[in-house]
């Protein structure tokens, strides 16, 4: 196949690219440059898509002798993940945008060019797997399950999975590492990268008072209805939080207080207990049904809420509105805006169900 690899200038993509190499692929690397102004170097594991990693990637496809290119998709990538994270915030929402990121992005505008192009598929460094048992593209977790990435592939279409390759699904990141060792591949010890690629020092608050200025508001006690500080917008927080709230006095019984709900129309945001961060419901919707199978009535099976969270055994089922997941156990810290993803547990790995938007809890 002409395969079209995308090079984040990291291990991951490097090694996946040099495996489609190694199975007779015709492989072509490209690097995404998603920043109109890019840092010139990285802070540890903090920042992506920097001016070093394009010349990391670069340097692997070298190596492998691969034709190289990078592909400028910051106009789109502001558009798309930047200003979807901002608005999320700014209406309450906790989103995920390295999710938004591979259904916008990496499995749509780069799917969508590369198959214009006349690549039959693209190679990515993600730990998930891909099988054909059923006839369709099926996700399933990692080899890894450390390392495991479905939860962030949850969104993707069976069109998008039926052009994607996932090469380091039955690896272990210490393998993967050690294969780069083996092929001279100067990112075989690099960082991995975390936290969110466009606010490399970390600081989602300053990030966002940056975007949306101030928007005072007040922190009520849920209990009494004590108005307990004032704040500069609901931006700055998300539900299950417990430091930086900024309260100057304990509680009653003196145990912590959690942000409970968000309401960015009056401003207000609401704490209290522990035990009131439990649900047991959540209502999803624009849900995502990757096997194309959707649920045929209540369905037996896992939720997972965040990318390398818990997980809990519930029963989903499709309604007018979208999805409604009952959990067995309650989860705390379950804020709107989050995705849900729901497993189907088997010999084979864990199988991807679908994947909806969490729009309220109980």
């Amino acid at each position: 196949m002409r395969v079209l690899a995308a090079m984040s200038g990291g291990v991951d993509s490097a090694v996946a690219a040099a495996r489609a190499v190694d199975a007779g692929h015709d492989v072509t690397g490209v690097h995404l440059a998603l920043s109109a102004k890019p840092g010139t170097l990285r802070t540890g594991a903090r920042g992506c898509c920097t001016v070093e990693d394009s010349r990391d990637a670069r340097r692997a496809a070298d190596i492998m002798g691969i034709p190289f290119y990078v592909w400028d998709f910051a106009e789109r990538f502001s558009e798309e993940v930047i200003e979807t994270f901002v608005g999320e915030y700014a209406a309450g929402r906790t989103p995920n945008p390295c999710m938004t990121c591979n259904e916008k992005i990496k499995f749509e505008a780069l799917l969508e060019k590369a198959v214009a192009l006349g690549f039959d598929a693209v190679s990515t460094g993600h730990y998930a797997r891909l099988s054909q048992e059923s006839g369709v593209p099926e996700l399933r977790r990692s080899r890894d399950e450390d390392k495991d990435q479905s939860y962030v592939l949850a969104s993707l279409t069976p069109q998008q999975l039926r052009h994607a390759m996932f090469p380091l699904g039955h690896s272990l990141k210490s393998e993967v590492r050690e294969e780069a060792e083996r092929r001279d591949l100067a990112v075989a010890q690099k960082p991995d990268s975390h936290d969110i690629c466009f606010i490399p020092d970390g600081d989602t608050k300053k990030f966002l008072d940056s975007k949306l200025g101030e928007r005072p508001g007040e922190m009520v006690d849920a209990d009494s209805g004590e108005v307990l500080a004032e704040h500069s917008g609901v931006h700055g927080f998300t539900v299950g939080q417990r430091k930086g709230l900024g309260i100057d006095k304990p509680a009653a019984d003196g145990r912590p207080r959690y942000v409970l709900s968000l309401e960015p129309v009056s401003g207000t945001v609401e704490v209290g207990s522990a035990e009131r961060l439990s649900v047991t419901e959540i209502d999803a919707d624009r849900p995502i049904w990757p096997s194309e199978s959707p649920l045929d009535g209540p369905t037996e099976c896992v939720a997972q809420i965040r990318a390398h969270g818990e997980t809990c055994r519930a029963v989903a089922e499709t309604t007018d509105e979208g999805v409604l997941v009952r959990l067995h156990e309650p989860m705390r810290g379950v804020a709107p805006g989050q995705s849900v993803v729901l497993y189907r547990p088997d010999e084979a790995g864990d199988l991807v169900l679908g994947s909806a938007k969490i729009s309220s809890t109980r």
